[in-house]
């Protein structure tokens, strides 16, 4: 049974301060656990968006410029990255250069599927206003990406062997990109 006085004393004990190391670790541990929330909320959410590799794809593809692209060829020799974007897509504006990086460093294949982009002469100026050297198909009618179910801009599937190995959306660093690829290139 407690009492009154019970009761104040427990009002008065007070608990003792954290040092600066255990305060430390308490906000290393939050966000270790905030982290590892993220990664596996956008993990899911990643994997819950990703294209999905049509049961006979179209693999063989023309260029905006009318040079013929097989992916199957390309994936055969190496993992080859496939990238959905748009001109419209103001996220692409922030990963369209990555992929640039990417495609000229020629350390594995870059095809671009542009989606309803406009027509090839309005794609070319877009590319060359930007500077993209990068290999693009002009996906007019948004066919191809609805063949893989695409369901948001940007979009990445990686190929090898004329198969789908991973698909990805959003902002992708150039490090995970050339991790992914060399992953493909060894599992």
């Amino acid at each position: 049974m407690t009492t009154d006085t019970d009761t104040d004393t427990e009002k008065f004990i007070k608990k003792p301060k954290k040092t600066p190391k255990q305060k430390g670790l308490s906000i290393a541990k939050n966000l270790l656990i905030y982290g590892l929330v993220f990664a596996v909320i956008y993990t899911a959410i990643n994997w819950w968006r990703q294209p999905i590799m049509p049961a006979n794809p179209q693999l063989q593809l023309t260029d905006y410029q009318g040079q013929v692209v097989d992916l199957a060829a390309l994936s055969n020799e190496q993992p080859t990255l496939v990238y959905f974007w748009g001109t419209w897509c103001p996220i692409c504006s922030i990963t369209s250069p990555t992929i640039d990086k990417l495609a000229a460093a020629n350390d594995y294949p870059v095809v671009t599927i542009a989606i309803k982009s406009g027509t090839d002469q309005e794609l070319h100026r877009y590319l060359n206003e930007n500077s993209y050297r990068f290999t693009t198909i002009n996906d007019q009618e948004g066919s191809i990406f609805a063949d893989w179910q695409g369901q948001v801009t940007p979009s990445y599937v990686i190929l090898k062997d004329g198969e789908m190995t991973q698909g990805l959306t959003g902002i992708q660093p150039l490090w995970s990109l050339k991790l992914r690829l060399w992953l493909s290139s060894v599992f």
